[in-house]
């Protein structure tokens, strides 16, 4: 995987959630989630000026995935 397309495609996929929630009027956009048959892409913002992008495996408990996320979301947004 070459980071800087990872990178353009989160940025890009985020940016048209949080217009696609804002547009139908559902709040703040909390993360973008892909599921394909080998598994997930989950992005989610951290602070204005970056964007985590998580890879899991299929069988992947997504609640317990999620609170990591929102947490290493919060904490890399004040590191940045």
């Amino acid at each position: 995987m070459d980071e800087d397309r990872v990178g353009a495609m989160s940025a890009a996929l985020l940016s048209l959630g949080d217009r696609a929630v804002r547009e139908l009027a559902r709040g703040t956009l909390e993360r973008v989630l892909l599921q394909g048959e080998r598994g997930y892409v989950i992005m989610s913002s951290s602070g204005t000026e970056a964007v985590l992008t998580v890879l899991a495996k299929q069988n992947a408990k997504l609640g317990l995935l999620f609170l990591d996320i929102k947490r290493a979301a919060e904490a890399l947004s004040k590191l940045i």
